[in-house]
């Protein structure tokens, strides 16, 4: 299986860094590393994070990496890395606003 990061969570990336890196910038490197690296375990078990409840999908799920949510997609031949979101914010109503 191969990860992919889409557009949106490459964004939601870079965001993160940007802010973090405001007052700490050794931090924000740090935290887009741990955040990159969690994802590696699903190249051998995709379906290692949860179901995301409020979609109803089994084919999407997530990671933990706190305060952070990996929200991903298991497709037949990869895995799309859909959006990075704080994991103290409510989700959209519709998936298509992750």
């Amino acid at each position: 299986m191969r990860i992919v990061w889409t557009d949106r969570a490459k964004a939601r990336l870079h965001q993160i860094h940007t802010y973090i890196a405001q007052d700490q910038p050794l931090n924000a490197d740090r935290v887009v590393d741990r955040l990159t690296q969690r994802v590696v375990q699903l190249i051998e078990h995709p379906r290692s994070g949860r179901m995301v409840e409020k979609y109803q999908r089994d084919e999407l799920r997530e990671l933990t990496e706190a305060p952070y949510r990996i929200i991903y997609l298991i497709l037949p031949e990869r895995i799309d890395i859909v959006t990075v979101r704080d994991s103290r914010r409510v989700l959209p109503r519709r998936l298509t606003d992750l």
